[in-house]
């Protein structure tokens, strides 16, 4: 008998770094699950779902909390197929995506965590950040020339400033934590081999090539340099208020399955409910529905 989901994905949770390393997970495992389990898999993705539902109604009527989601990833590991089938069923009232391409200018000449901070979750809400801030301990951790478009007062990039972000986002993540807004973050794993195989599929459908881009070859060339860099930025800012699920990306129900089992466990650790009105608001709303019933009745 299959663990459950919400069990299940315990093994990818990483709360303190100091003993994580990325090749101690492996992109091709689905948990003990047999790879022909796709339909069951879909099954319980649809019931999470479902559930999810249910509580992001709780959570927007509460008006308490909000849910930032974090999703990052080398290309072609899933984040857009993810997103969209794990958020499926959600209100859209209650719930924005938001995708980070290239700073513009305007973002440029703010603080690098500026552009993310103006874009946070309100209460009752969930955000999901299709790449973050982690992209400044990221992709321009490997490529360091990009420092200079920031036009930060400070030594050329080097060891002391990577970190230094680690610092300053693990600082920023606990100030939202203790603001009401629940921090997932979520690397999709996906192996080398497993990249390309997804790159040659959008090259040879014709309606998928407009995913592909030349420069994702070439960003390749920088496999080993990305995979130091997400394996330090995992380690140095995971922490139990805002920890990092490393998912297995190489089989895409897997990796839905278990980013939908890992968000339906952070809100059920809320304790949701529904707000219980006051005796004042009782008797508000004894008095309208008298209103109506009688408003029903003369019109009979």
């Amino acid at each position: 008998m299959p663990k459950s989901p919400s069990k299940l994905v315990e093994r990818y949770l990483v709360e303190d770094g100091k003993r994580f390393r990325l090749k101690d997970i492996d992109p091709n495992d689905t948990g003990g699950l047999a790879k022909d389990y796709k339909d069951e898999a879909e099954a319980l993705l649809q019931a999470g779902v479902e559930e999810m539902r249910e509580l992001q109604d709780k959570l927007y009527a509460q008006d308490r909390w909000a849910m930032l989601l974090i999703f990052q990833a080398m290309d072609a590991a899933g984040k857009d197929g993810t997103i969209k089938h794990v958020f499926s069923g959600v209100n859209p009232q209650g719930c924005v995506v938001h995708s980070f391409k290239v700073p513009s200018e305007q973002e440029l000449d703010h603080d690098y965590l500026w552009r993310s901070s103006i874009r946070l979750p309100e209460r009752g809400h969930i955000g999901v950040f299709n790449r973050s801030y982690y992209e400044e301990v990221l992709v321009v951790r490997v490529h360091p020339e990009l420092v200079a478009r920031e036009r930060v007062p400070a030594k050329p990039a080097g060891e002391h400033l990577w970190k230094k972000r680690y610092k300053d986002i693990s600082a920023y993540e606990r100030y939202l934590t203790r603001n009401g807004i629940v921090v997932r973050k979520f690397f999709l794993h996906v192996s080398r081999a497993e990249q390309r195989r997804r790159f040659l599929a959008r090259l040879e459908d014709p309606q998928k090539n407009w995913k592909f881009s030349p420069r994702d070859v070439e960003e390749r060339r920088y496999w080993k340099q990305y995979q130091r860099a997400y394996e330090e930025a995992i380690a140095a800012t995971a922490s139990e208020d805002a920890p990092w699920y490393v998912i297995p990306a190489d089989t895409k129900w897997f990796t839905r399955l278990m980013v939908g089992a890992a968000v339906i466990e952070a809100m059920k650790g809320l304790d949701l409910s529904y707000p219980k009105p006051d005796r004042a608001t009782r008797s508000a709303l004894r008095a309208a529905r008298r209103k109506l019933l009688a408003e029903e009745r003369g019109e009979r």
